[in-house]
């Protein structure tokens, strides 16, 4: 069996992306009474940005950025802070509330007794988990802009960026999700994330790093998020951002076949 079939549910063509607009409908009207939780998620790495971008870097002064260049130790968190906005947001909205949705509010039984499909189900929380965390990098962004942390025009594209940044994180978050069987199992999420937000190149330069840590480094999703992000707000921009995008695209497409098939399994059993 190859994924062709399972890409083929999934694809946002005809009806099946229609149908998947529909959940993420559902879900505006959700949170409709509750929109401040939305955006709960942006205030934490604005206090890093306040505490360890201004605090502490102003005792740091310059680090090396992108291409070895010099730049404000503020400059340099401020990206990686807005790479670590999308990554929570959509992890947050991928797991635990699909977790809820799935195992206890029984949200997506009902929805399968209308002509949605599982693909439906996946792409429609996929893409709401894409929403809100997009909305943390555009807050996140605007703030940077009047602190006077953007140095290039490409800086607009780290909207995009933050969003397939997004894309691949809720793919995969949701995917993983499919396996859990309780909430203690939450607690391999925040291990993978949070060392993924300290040692991502967030805070300081990998090359800080022996060679081998370095290499290791640079094949987790984060950095190659943070890196793309980063250039594009120094200006720095290089053919290498093909590569982020390219490598963010695909995890986002293989948690996508992987969801949708998990799906499949759990809920027409």
């Amino acid at each position: 069996m190859t994924a062709l079939p399972a890409i083929g549910r999934v694809l946002p063509y005809s009806l099946g992306g229609r149908r998947a607009i529909l959940l993420i409908e559902r879900n505006l009207y959700v949170y409709r009474s509750g929109w401040l939780v939305l955006f709960s998620g942006f205030f934490e790495p604005l206090f890093y940005l306040l505490s360890i971008g201004f605090g502490i870097g102003g005792m740091v002064g310059d680090v090396p950025g992108p291409g070895g260049v010099p730049i404000p130790y503020a400059l340099f968190v401020a990206p990686a802070l807005l790479a670590s906005a999308s990554m929570n947001g959509a992890i947050a909205e991928s797991t635990f509330n699909v977790f809820f949705k799935l195992n206890y509010q029984k949200t997506y039984d009902a929805i399968l007794a209308t002509p949605m499909s599982p693909g439906d189900v996946a792409l429609g929380e996929i893409g709401w988990s894409m929403i809100r965390s997009t909305l943390y990098g555009i807050g996140f962004l605007v703030v940077i802009l009047v602190l006077g942390l953007v140095r290039s025009p490409w800086a607009i594209l780290a909207i995009p960026a933050a969003t397939l940044l997004s894309f691949a994180f809720s793919a995969v978050g949701m995917a993983a999700t499919t396996w859990m069987r309780g909430w203690q199992d939450f607690d391999l999420v925040n291990l993978v994330t949070l060392p993924l937000f300290l040692f991502s190149g967030t805070f300081y330069p990998i090359t800080a790093y022996p060679e081998a840590l370095r290499v290791f480094v640079m094949a987790t999703p984060l950095w190659q998020g943070t890196d793309l992000i980063r250039a594009l707000v120094t200006g720095a921009v290089d053919p290498s951002a093909l590569w982020h995008v390219a490598y963010l695209g695909v995890m986002g497409l293989a948690g996508l076949v992987v969801v949708a098939r998990r799906l499949d399994k759990l809920l027409l059993k």
